[in-house]
């Protein structure tokens, strides 16, 4: 039975190319470098340096997979710019009833980062955003948080 896609926008697809590349053509060396030198050390029945690079190696082949297999299933979405409505891959920009403004984007579950206020279309916030225009009211924890959407765009 084939797999879900997994919608995504165009820049966390790039994001994740980019780290599989860099585990691919660069993590793997610098752990065959570690896992050469504890080789070269000698008895490898009691050589913690040798057990933790191939646990190391493990973790990282492990990760490719991963990212290969999110590679494969995704499916970039694309929209309009004339299409003002939140979906995924918009950004919002939102006022608080103190007249603070913050901008949140979003954007597949494997792209989520609260830090860079990147929310997954499946999270509570998510949904919430989803389907909202430009002058919408967005109201969170049963009403105790309400903003106002300012705008909305694709990037």
């Amino acid at each position: 039975m084939p797999k879900e896609p997994i919608q995504m926008t165009a820049k966390g697809l790039e994001k994740i190319k980019e780290e599989l590349r860099y585990l691919k053509e660069e993590k793997r060396q610098e752990l065959a470098d570690y896992m050469g030198a504890a080789l070269a050390d000698g008895d490898l029945r009691e050589s913690a340096a040798y057990d933790e690079a191939r646990l190391l190696q493990s973790a990282n082949e492990a990760r490719i997979a991963d990212l290969e297999e999110l590679v494969h299933r995704a499916v970039v979405v694309e929209r309009d710019e004339e299409d003002a409505v939140a979906a995924l891959g918009a950004s919002l920009e939102l006022e608080d009833d103190k007249g603070e403004r913050q901008t949140f984007h979003i954007v597949g579950t494997h792209e989520a980062d609260i830090f860079e206020n990147r929310i997954s279309d499946d999270s509570e916030f998510g949904q919430v955003l989803i389907g909202k225009r430009a002058g919408d009211a967005v109201k969170l924890n049963g009403g105790a948080v309400s903003y106002k959407v300012v705008s909305v765009s694709f990037e």
